[in-house]
């Protein structure tokens, strides 16, 4: 797996996270809180001088608050007298901004990613140990330095990375606004290796930016509440719900859509529901709930 760029036409790719619920901030955040307008105006800039730490973060997760306040602490122990830090920090709220979780290729949380000129590199899930943390933190500036941002210590060699030639193919296509193309060339990397996730993910994201393209949130939903053994509009709306992070309500639609079907129209439901557990995170509550309430529905 390769590190992911952001895409370079970020600004004006679809909105998922417009209707999300409010942010939710708590007391000990430090550092830029990331938008789609923050990422595009100081983060992106930024991670051509600097490396760029960013945690995400959602309040379902209890261990962020842990994980915020050593960041916190190594961030000011690297800043000097002068207020110039070696490195910057921001906090991305999953839950608010579900679009740049994606783009960012969150799958978890918490967790800590750097920005270096631009590109993704994942460092470190959950809390680590206070000495882990540090080490990675020193690696992550001595590799920024080999490329010529910031001014740590150059003691370690860049790895050459590798770009999976559907990965290419897929972002070059997402850069270009062609989601057909993107799954298509997400479709072949999962044929190519089944077992690859971020493959997997890639598609089940392009085939939702797909299906609610041209989708009018409010209507859809609407039409969902209005007639609910309508199933082609359930799936819908459980489109739309999930691109907003309300996992919990596209999940009852469904299963509920499952409970007063049968046969053909069960299968459709239930399959539709399972892609839609592919984008969701393996730990969170919601889907560990639904994938209960599913089994108990069908059997």
């Amino acid at each position: 797996m390769s590190n992911p760029s952001l895409p370079g036409n970020f600004g004006g790719v679809i909105d998922l996270g417009a209707l999300a619920k409010p942010a939710i901030t708590p007391d000990n955040l430090v550092g830029t809180v990331i938008s789609q307008q923050t990422l595009i105006g100081e983060i992106i800039p930024a991670s051509h001088k600097k490396v760029v730490l960013v945690l995400c973060w959602s309040p379902r997760s209890e261990q962020f608050s842990v994980l915020m306040d050593t960041m916190a602490a190594f961030h000011k122990a690297d800043t000097s007298a002068e207020g110039e830090s070696a490195w910057d920090i921001a906090t991305l709220n999953v839950d608010a901004e579900p679009q740049l979780a994606k783009a960012l290729q969150v799958q978890s949380v918490p967790v800590v990613i750097a920005i270096i000129q631009e590109q993704v590199v994942p460092l470190f899930e959950s809390v680590p140990p206070v000495d882990q943390i540090r080490l990675v933190i020193d690696k992550v500036l001595d590799i920024a330095k080999e490329r010529g941002v910031g001014n740590g210590p150059v003691e370690g060699v860049l790895p050459e990375e590798i770009i999976e030639p559907e990965e290419e193919e897929a972002m070059a296509a997402m850069e270009a606004g062609n989601f057909e193309a993107a799954r298509d060339a997400f479709k072949k990397w999962v044929a190519r290796k089944p077992t690859e996730q971020i493959a997997k993910i890639g598609l089940a994201q392009t085939e939702l930016l797909i299906r609610i393209k041209g989708l009018d949130p409010i209507h859809t939903l609407q039409a969902a509440n209005a007639n609910p053994l309508d199933i082609e509009a359930a799936k819908k709306a459980a489109d739309i719900e999930i691109s907003q992070g309300l996992n919990q309500s596209a999940f009852v639609r469904l299963i509920g859509s499952i409970k007063a079907t049968s046969g053909d129209q069960r299968k459709e439901l239930r399959d539709h529901l399972i892609q839609l557990f592919d984008l969701v995170d393996p730990s969170d509550p919601d889907l560990i709930k639904a994938r209960g309430m599913l089994a108990s529905a069908l059997y």
